[in-house]
């Protein structure tokens, strides 16, 4: 119904004084919505030409609405032709609206008129108006489908490894990983059609999953709300190495060895070519590292290159996320527990990320994140080399070398008293800036070249050719969400470019009319408060406002999850204001 609002709107006025009116019907035949000349709308009620009629041949015998479901396309029926002897003195014209993805009639758009009105006419205008929904529909699937994809390319930045099937609210596969249907095939021996049809997709009121491939997990199947209603669902296949009944912590990485070298990281302009040179002269140090920069821009394939060629390259490389776990857990997830620490620990204690990277590497992320309550522990593992579990007091020596990494201004953190000053100097030993892309003169088109042919080759399709337009709209483009986000326009592009061929009306809306504002659009835009802005908060402005204030999609172009941006947005006095302000805020601005 949404898709057709505009033309039922549209109908009392285009139909006034022609003794027509317009049903809408769903597939059965029943009428849903009925408008048009208001006294021929009146006229229709009286036999049953309004909503909640049922207009099948089964139950009508023919007629304009029952027939056209009857032979799935445009039909004319006029006055005597009807079967009902109520509705003789009428002619009607009924047209099927298909679903835009698998051609099924979802519905009837009938023209009827009282007798004297031409038939040709009407049908026609049937035929067309039918048609016109057909487009928004499409529209809308697209708009739909898209969502759905960004959904699950904010998962995928999670959950590195993992295969995805995205599907919508009617049980239509939107996309597949390249490995999807291979292991769906291995482990349950069906393929994704059989997927399709055997699944029975929540409805609008969230209610359990009735029926889903026999064998399958549950927790393999995540619903995607968009907006607060069901948009689809993610089947996700966990990656190979975690396909086991135990949880693996979202939060921290052990792999060894570490393959990502600096020869990996793609660029050749002066800034990255400088900071991959600082990076590899500090690489053989065994001491601390703070890798800095802005979401997104690629501080931890860094990381894993310093690791790769530092003297403990051998060794593990342990990546944790400061900011992903509570305060309360932090201290056991770094320095472990023992049994009895605390209420729900394991029976068998659990050693913790520092004991982990022994001989290796341990990456601390979002460093800034971490509570001045646990500093002090921290600056003590890294002037003693000890640590001590949770609920024990015995010294467990460990050589791990540390690499922070932060996309804050430490320096305005310390002046704001949230982090230590002992702390900054004892992990800033030496440092590396990685630069935001927007810095990185001609490394955009290098980027495309990068992972193009790769993501393409991930979902089994060709790499796209961007069109001169396209590029140049990128290439212009301020990437707020730096390589991330471009990694995620890049198979985007992959995914809905037709004919292998990505122009500007396949970018994001915030590329392709990058520049252009328009007050209404920026309706509870959140703006800054008077307060020094870091790189950071500039970022956050910038993907808000390109959003036109949707924080679940700024939250997708900055690479967070949305609870983090808002916590950052409390952080810095972010607030949501009305359009009126906006307004005020746009002519100030402009003089």
């Amino acid at each position: 119904m949404q898709a057709a609002a505009p033309t039922l709107v549209q109908a009392a006025d285009v139909l006034a004084g022609t003794n027509s009116l317009m049903l809408i019907t769903d597939p059965n035949g029943v009428v849903l919505e009925a408008a048009g000349d208001a006294h021929t709308v009146h006229a229709g009620m009286d036999i049953a030409l309004m909503q909640g009629g049922r207009w099948t041949e089964t139950d009508a015998g023919t007629n304009g609405i029952g027939t056209a479901l009857a032979i799935g396309g445009p039909v004319m029926v006029h006055a005597g032709e009807h079967y009902c002897e109520g509705i003789k003195g009428w002619s009607c014209a009924g047209a099927p609206i298909r679903d835009p993805l698998n051609g099924d009639i979802v519905g009837i758009l009938d023209i009827s008129a009282k007798r004297g009105q031409s038939s040709a006419r009407i049908l026609a205008l049937a035929v067309m108006t039918a048609s016109q929904i057909e487009q928004r529909l499409t529209r809308q699937v697209e708009v739909q489908h898209l969502r759905l994809m960004e959904m699950g390319l904010e998962h995928s930045q999670r959950h590195a490894g993992d295969d995805l099937i995205a599907i919508d609210a009617f049980g239509r596969i939107v996309y597949t990983s390249r490995l999807a249907q291979k292991v769906l095939s291995e482990k349950f021996g069906t393929d994704l059609p059989d997927l399709r049809r055997g699944m029975q997709i929540l409805d609008d009121y969230g209610k359990p999953l009735r029926h889903v491939v026999p064998g399958l997990p549950r927790d393999w199947l995540r619903p995607l709300m968009a907006d607060g209603e069901l948009g689809g669902h993610l089947l996700v296949i966990p990656a190979r190495s975690q396909r086991r009944p135990l949880p693996v912590s979202p939060v921290h990485d052990v792999s060894e060895p570490v393959r990502s070298q600096f020869d990996c990281i793609v660029g050749e302009s002066d800034c990255i070519r400088h900071s991959i040179a600082m990076a590899r002269r500090i690489a053989p140090l065994h001491v601390p590292v703070l890798v800095e920069g802005e979401s997104g821009v690629g501080k931890e394939l860094f990381a894993r290159a310093i690791h790769g060629e530092s003297k403990v390259a051998q060794g593990p490389f342990v990546a944790f996320n400061c900011g992903a776990v509570s305060k309360e857990l932090i201290a056991s997830e770094l320095f472990g527990y023992v049994r009895g620490a605390f209420t729900g620990a394991s029976s068998d204690g659990r050693v913790g990320r520092f004991e982990e990277a022994n001989g290796g590497t341990l990456c601390l992320d979002e460093i800034g994140e971490l509570s001045l309550e646990l500093q002090p522990y921290l600056l003590r593992v890294l002037e003693e080399g000890v640590v001590y579990r949770v609920g024990d007091s015995k010294p467990r020596r460990v050589n791990a070398r540390i690499v922070a990494m932060t996309n804050r201004d430490l320096r305005a953190e310390v002046a704001a008293g949230r982090f230590r000053l002992d702390l900054f100097h004892r992990l800033s030993v030496t440092a590396v800036e990685v630069p935001p892309l927007r810095a990185r003169a001609g490394d955009i088109s290098r980027l495309i070249d990068y992972f193009n042919p790769r993501i393409a080759d991930r979902h089994g399709r060709q790499p796209v050719r961007f069109t001169a337009a396209a590029l140049a709209r990128m290439e212009n483009y301020s990437w707020p969400g730096n390589v991330r986000e471009l990694r995620n326009v890049v198979e985007r592009s992959v995914l809905f470019a037709q004919d292998d061929i990505a122009d500007v009306d396949v970018l994001p809306r915030e590329i392709e009319q990058h520049g252009i504002f328009h007050t209404s659009d920026l309706a509870q835009v959140p703006v800054r408060e008077a307060v020094p802005e870091s790189g950071e908060q500039q970022a956050i402005d910038h993907a808000i406002r390109m959003a036109r204030g949707n924080l679940s999609a700024a939250a997708v172009t900055l690479g967070v999850s949305r609870s983090t941006l808002y916590r950052k947005m409390g952080q810095y006095g972010m607030r949501r204001i009305s359009p009126i302000e906006i307004g005020h805020a746009f002519m100030v601005a402009g003089g």
